[in-house]
């Protein structure tokens, strides 16, 4: 990145165009607000700046310019997804991606059992593997 150029936040965000999602858990968080770009959007749910929940995705209203903060995303339990074409649906990359970068100390993916089967570790367990 060149000196003096800002990271478009909108990196670290997967995009789906036309699609809301619904959440048929009632337990599960969102918070909307009026802004203008989905890079305001994003800003946002990156640093959870005023939400009492980590932002996993935002939907961005095009037509009334509304972002929906959300606590889940399309991998979620009692989430369903719905076409939409006012919306289009940014989720956090580290949470729908299933891959582990460096020693894995950061991985937020849905991943939890080996190849073969067997439960992952927890990452704070010493049992059964020394780390």
């Amino acid at each position: 990145e060149g000196k003096g150029k800002k990271r478009n936040p909108l990196h670290d965000f997967k995009k789906t165009g036309e699609l809301m999602l619904i959440k048929v858990n009632k337990t599960l968080e969102v918070k909307t607000k009026l802004l203008n770009t989905t890079e305001q959007c994003a800003k946002r749910c990156s640093r959870n700046k005023g939400l009492s929940f980590p932002c996993k995705a935002f939907a961005y209203d095009r037509v009334t310019k509304r972002c929906h903060w959300l606590s889940f995303n399309s991998l979620t339990n009692g989430v369903r997804k719905k076409q939409d074409h006012a919306f289009d649906l940014y989720e956090k990359k580290d949470y729908i991606r299933n891959c582990i970068i460096g020693k894995g100390a950061d991985y937020k993916g849905t991943i939890s059992v080996t190849k073969s089967g067997i439960q992952c570790q927890a990452w704070n367990s010493m049992i059964p593997h020394e780390h």
